[in-house]
Parts: C-alpha cells; structure tokens; sequence
C-alpha cells in the first residue's frame, strides 16, 4: 500500500482554507438582456430543484440502505454498482465505471477506553484512526503526557518514552471559517503517532477534530511516514468532552493511568471503482466539465453530509439540466471519486487516466463540505477566470450565494489543476459540519430536505454559467 503523506492530508484540507481578504463589493441591479435570459433560466433550475429534486430521495437511499462505505468494504462496493444504476436511470449519455486500487482498512471490534482517578472508573468515547494499527489483544495501559501541539511534542521528546501522549489542541473558534479551525490542528492527528514513536511513546490519543463539546469521538486518517513498521504505535481519537474532563483530571493526579484497546487491521489493497457519467456537449463535445464528489466514506456513520450530500447534488446537476431541456456545449461528465477518506486514489487515477487519454478538461466543480446552507464559491482558476467568475454574483447572490472568493477547491478534482482549468468548490455554511464530521452521527436525519436542494440548485447555476461563458476559445490544449 502507497504511505499517505501530509501533503495528501492538506489537499483534502485546502478545500475551504481561503487565503482572500474579501473587498466590499457594489453589485450592480442593471443587468444586460443576456443576463436576464441567465437570471430567468437560473430561477427554473431554483424551482425544478424546490419542487422536483431527487437528492434528497437518492441520499436517503444511499445512507439507509447502504450506510458507511469505506474503500475496499462491501458496502463500497454495493454503492458503486447503486451508483451506476442511478446514473443510468438519470438518462445520462453515458454510463461507465473507471477501476481503481484501494487501501482496505477496517475497524475491528468496538474500541474500549477508560481509566481510574479517586477509585472511580471513568470510560471514555473512543475510536481507533484510520490506517492505526491495533493494541495487544489485551489492551495498552500507560501514563499519559498532555500535549497541545507536535511542536510541543517534539520539544518534549525522550519524556515521551513509554508514554500515552494526549493531543488535546482544540479548535481555534474566534474563526469563522470552521474549516480553517479544522485546518490548524489536524496535523495532529495525521501525524501524532509518527513523531511521537521517534521518541519511544507507546500510544497516542487525539481530541476529536471539532467546534463542539460532545461524546462522539471523530476518526479520521493518520499516517506513519517513513519510520519502519516495528516502530508503529496505536492512535486513536476520544471526544471533545472525555478529552476536556482527562485534562482536568491530569491536574489533579499527573500519573494516572489511561487504558484503550482497538483491534483495526489494514489488509491488502482491493479493487474498486470511480463511477462516470456524462451529458455530451453539442458544440464542444471534447471539451469537459467535471462536477463530483466523494463516493466513500468513515464507516462509524452513514457518511451523509460527508459526502452523500456532495454526490446527490453533483448528480443532481446533470438531472435539473435535462429536466430544464438545457443542453450544454461542453460535455458535464458527473463523477463520483472512490476513497477520497485515506488515500484519494480514485482522484488520482481519474486525473491519471484524463492526461493518457489526452482529455480537455476546462472546468471542475466539487462539494465535498456538507449539505447545509449554500453560501458560495471558492475558485481555484488564473486571475481572468476568477475575475470571471466573480462577475457572476449579481446572478447569484439573490440565492444567498454571496461569497465568491479565491481559494481551494477540493481533493478530488485538485489533480486536475493546470494554468487553465478552472476548478471550484462548493461552499454552503460550515457551522455545523465538524459537529457531524466522521463521527457516528453522520447520519440522513442530520440533512436539511431543502438545504441541500438548495445546494443542487446553486452547484447546477454555476455550471451552467460555466458552460455558457467560460470557455470561448480553444485556449486548453492536450
């Protein structure tokens, strides 16, 4: 199996960390007789979403009837052929399943977790880390060492040794940016174990990456580098609140004694697949648009907004454009990507077999950050194209899509960036994504109906925006 790197991790990252300082903007109310055929065909894609839309439908069958699907599980698998078998029913052009190898890990037993201050037994949330390997079969104790950073680690360095080092680096929440709180402390996860092993620890436990105070540990990938395999130590995450009521109680009895027990195991790689789907374009048919999102998901859960939501809507785009009889000039190839989770391999592939094939992909749109309140944009794209892009607000800012700004736009369509494609992230409200995020409760109950047709709506306007101005010249070569 391929390592994940750091720099994998911060691709999955960069999806929402925006580096623009937003300017006030004076949108204008006049708009050209172009723009108004626009306007009126951007309501009709508003209201056959409302009224007619089919994603909430489809997520409700995805999550309930096949529920988590981490790459190289069964349940990925079953929703790889749902897949297939829901494009075609859309009345796409075509239909096709693209092979990739995935990394197969699974969970094992339920994880335990606990330890004993003042005589009372505490048990504490937990889950084992995606690619951690497992305890002794009967469980790891140790003293804890509480650290706030892998800074701060490494300063400690050999006070490590035969230690379980908490992380308990909490959200920044003065940021607004949800997403970017998210951004500034995950590389604890991704990488406690593997710079705390250099220094002879014996396990490492994590606070769950999220705003709030909660029981519901979040897993989530790690990674061990390049150290040799015997030096691998267990890595697991607890909750937000075990993780504030264990630093609490480490200021009263520093040497207490913390016990976890995970029986997770990578096996060897199993295959799988991209599911693609394409509407033809009628004037530039070599010339393609990709809109997806992540097929796969954390298996505690039944991976709804991360990403069901980013599926439906993206499949849902190529619905409300032959509902609405719009028949775009290039071609809008649908994709759902396979393990985006712990290894985005199905993103690479695409991209690997799009640059053999000499494809033209002009533009790329992904959602990949939940399904709840549509709020706008981040564009990844040259500066005549972001400048494009954001003359566009005036047709959809009526819709709440006010942010417009340059930034990330995903994981799965990241492989794809040249000096011309233009790639785009969805971006709805993320105030309450991480409350969900890789947790159990990442479940279809926790999906706005409207929202998220909403979102389907907003994602089909930007494309068809896309499609209409985007590209009027030849100017993406082979």
């Amino acid at each position: 199996m391929k390592k994940i790197t750091l720099w994998a991790l911060a691709s999955s990252l960069f999806i929402a960390c925006t580096t623009e300082t937003k300017k006030p903007e004076v949108a204008s109310n006049t708009l050209s007789s172009e723009e108004k055929i626009d306007s009126t065909n951007i309501k009709q894609l508003f209201n056959t979403a409302l009224t007619k839309g089919k994603s909430y439908e489809w997520l409700r069958d995805l999550t309930q009837n096949i529920g988590g699907r981490l790459s190289g599980s069964p349940e990925a698998e079953k929703a790889v052929l749902w897949s297939k078998e829901l494009m075609k029913n859309v009345g796409l052009d075509s239909v096709w399943l693209q092979p990739v190898m995935v990394p197969h890990w699974v969970r094992g037993e339920k994880e335990e977790a606990y330890y004993t201050i003042n005589g009372e037994k505490k048990n504490v949330p937990i889950c084992a880390l995606g690619f951690s390997i497992a305890t002794p079969s009967n469980g790891l104790t140790g003293e804890v060492v509480e650290v706030k950073s892998l800074d701060e680690a490494k300063e400690m360095g050999d006070k490590l040794k035969g230690k379980i080092v908490f992380f308990n680096g909490a959200f920044d929440n003065t940021l607004i940016n949800t997403f970017q709180a998210y951004g500034g402390c995950v590389g604890q996860r991704f990488s406690g174990a593997r710079v705390c092993s250099e220094f002879g620890a014996k396990g490492v436990i994590v606070r769950s990456m999220t705003n709030g105070i909660d029981d519901y540990p979040h897993t989530g990938t790690m990674g061990y580098g390049d150290i040799p395999k015997e030096q691998y130590i267990p890595a697991a995450a607890i909750s937000s609140r075990a993780a504030e009521l264990l630093s609490n109680d480490l200021k009263t009895n520093p040497n207490l004694e913390f016990y976890f027990k995970q029986s997770c195991e990578t096996l060897p790689d199993a295959p799988s697949h991209n599911v693609i789907g394409e509407i033809k374009g009628t004037e530039n048919p070599e010339k393609i648009i990709v809109v997806g999102g992540h097929l796969d998901s954390w298996d505690l859960g039944e991976g709804a907004h991360d990403d069901g939501t980013g599926v439906v809507q993206s499949l849902e785009v190529a619905y409300l454009f032959k509902k609405n009889s719009i028949k775009p000039k290039n071609t809008i190839r649908i994709v759902f990507f396979m393990n985006e989770e712990n290894g985005t391999r199905g993103a690479k592939e695409y991209a690997e077999q799009a640059k053999q094939n000499n494809e033209i992909h002009v533009a790329g749109l992904e959602s990949d950050a939940g399904g709840h309140t549509p709020r706008g944009f981040s564009i990844d794209a040259n500066g005549k194209n972001t400048q494009l892009v954001k003359s566009w607000k005036k047709l959809l800012a009526p819709y709440g899509l006010h942010d417009l700004i340059k930034g990330g736009s995903g994981a799965d369509i990241g492989p794809l960036k040249n000096d011309e494609i233009t790639l785009v992230g969805y971006r709805p409200d993320s105030q309450r994504y991480f409350d969900y995020h890789h947790t159990s409760i990442d479940t279809f109950d926790k999906v706005n109906k409207r929202e998220l047709e909403l979102g389907s709506a907003s994602m089909a306007s930007l494309v068809y925006l896309m499609d209409k101005y985007l590209y009027t010249e030849d100017k993406v070569k082979p």
